[in-house]
């Protein structure tokens, strides 16, 4: 940076613009967000982790403390409910990112990718949108990309000796998972990762002792700080519950699992899981807007309208009601295993990957209809373009793999998430933004193609 300050002071300046302008133009406090800010409150007013109902503070754990405890940190400082002040600290931490993005491209591909990466990285619109939402979103990208680059510094550091990066790695992903519980898809694909590095060790006859304990710090400072809250989870309910429940319900909440199942059983994109997965419970399920892949016969969709018809009368999914909707799942499912277990988590996939970032932006999810405002079919199309030629370059970026020194670390956390993701029944565009620290780094070997170790 001091070679190059007048770049990276442009180009900061660039992204702060950017970023300030989602802020105050397209705020966003959803009803996560205001999930996050009643936990905070609770924590704080009344030293009780939980959540107001009907006037009660009821302990939970439906959502992990990590964000809770920052927006708690923000309303002593700035004010209860000051959510503008929360996001202008996104706004920082995510420049942060953009830093951390260069570093990683510094010491795996060159000095002058690293400046590229900051490029796309300060001007990415994913990145700068979510600044604007009250979500885990730009913290959780943020330790990602912590962890990453301090993975990296371990790695090279591996011949001498030196492993207090991994201690330090260890706190970033510690800090990923108390925010998320899929942070801890960076945990799984570093120590994948090392146990690879370990076995070409053992194979060349290396020194693998201390690829060995880079593991175990590892481990141990990325897992040793759920302690307090696996504890508290288990006084409070008697339940061992280290992380959230697969399903971020209430410990008392009815989880409707045939539902879901059901669900999973023909959903592939974000407009669905709008129209559809999240009205229930509470909202009609419109039949009309269900996808012709949901039905394999006419007996099979008569059967399905019955049972939304009776979901209807009530919106609640009663255990009688999830039963058939489980017994219909199972029937899909047997009769087409391979579209339920390969083709349609392959769809997933490429929807979170490929559609337009938009849904914390005003815009209609069935953007290529072109029946919103013109304005935002307009942003839709653009995102739509921008997003692919970030994958694009990514790609390009992989062809000179060689380029990029321990790739394969960069490409299993991709490929762990996209994974996990595409086992969803809520394909969501922003569970993919976690990757895009890989990704731009990746995007940005176009400019260079060296030497590198993995």
């Amino acid at each position: 940076m001091r070679s190059s300050w007048r770049f990276f002071a442009v180009v900061g300046l660039a992204g702060l613009g950017l970023r300030l302008l989602f802020v105050f133009l397209a705020p966003q406090v959803t009803d996560d967000s205001r999930i996050y800010a009643d936990l905070a409150k609770n924590w704080l007013s009344h030293g009780i982790y939980g959540i107001t109902d009907e006037g009660r503070i009821v302990p939970t754990y439906l959502r992990l403390p990590g964000y809770p405890a920052l927006l708690a940190a923000v309303f002593t400082i700035f004010g209860r409910d000051n959510f503008r002040a929360a996001l202008l600290l996104h706004v920082l931490i995510d420049l942060g990112t953009c830093l951390l993005i260069a570093d990683i491209t510094r010491r795996i591909v060159s000095k002058r990718a690293a400046k590229f990466a900051f490029l796309l990285a300060a001007l990415c619109p994913f990145l700068a949108n979510y600044d604007a939402a009250a979500l885990t979103e730009t913290t959780e990208t943020f330790f990602t990309a912590l962890a990453l680059d301090l993975a990296v510094i371990g790695l090279d550091r591996l011949q001498q000796g030196r492993l207090r990066s991994w201690v330090w790695c260890g706190l970033a992903l510690a800090a990923s998972i108390l925010l998320r519980p899929d942070g801890g898809l960076l945990l799984v694909a570093i120590g994948v990762y090392l146990l690879i590095v370990l076995v070409r060790f053992v194979r060349e006859s290396r020194e693998w002792k201390k690829v060995f304990w880079a593991g175990v710090l590892l481990s141990i400072f990325s897992l040793a700080p759920l302690i307090p809250w696996t504890v508290r989870n288990w006084r409070t309910f008697h339940r061992f519950q280290p992380l959230t429940p697969r399903y971020a319900n209430n410990p008392w909440d009815y989880v409707p699992i045939g539902f879901n199942r059901w669900v999973k059983t023909w959903i592939v994109d974000y407009v669905s899981v709008q129209e559809i997965y999240w009205q229930e419970p509470g909202e009609k399920i419109d039949p009309e807007k269900l996808p012709a892949r949901t039905f394999d016969s006419a007996e099979q969709k008569q059967r399905t309208l019955e049972l939304l018809d009776a979901y209807n009368q009530t919106t609640e999914v009663d255990p009688e009601l999830d039963a058939q909707f489980a017994q219909l799942a199972q029937e899909r499912i047997h009769a087409r295993l391979l579209r339920y277990y390969v083709r349609l988590p392959a769809l997933r996939i490429a929807d979170m990957w490929l559609r337009p970032r938009t849904e914390v932006l005003p815009a209609d999810p069935r953007w290529w209809e072109f029946k919103d405002d013109v304005k935002w079919s307009v942003v839709s199309v653009g995102f739509c373009a921008i997003n692919l030629v970030y994958v694009i370059l990514a790609l390009v970026g992989l062809t000179r793999g060689h380029a990029i020194a321990w790739v394969g670390l960069l490409v299993l956390f991709v490929v762990a998430r996209s994974l996990f993701l595409g086992s969803l029944e809520n394909p969501e565009t922003r569970y993919t933004l976690e990757c895009y620290p890989a990704l731009i780094v990746m995007a940005a070997a176009v400019v260079k193609a060296g030497v590198g170790q993995g």
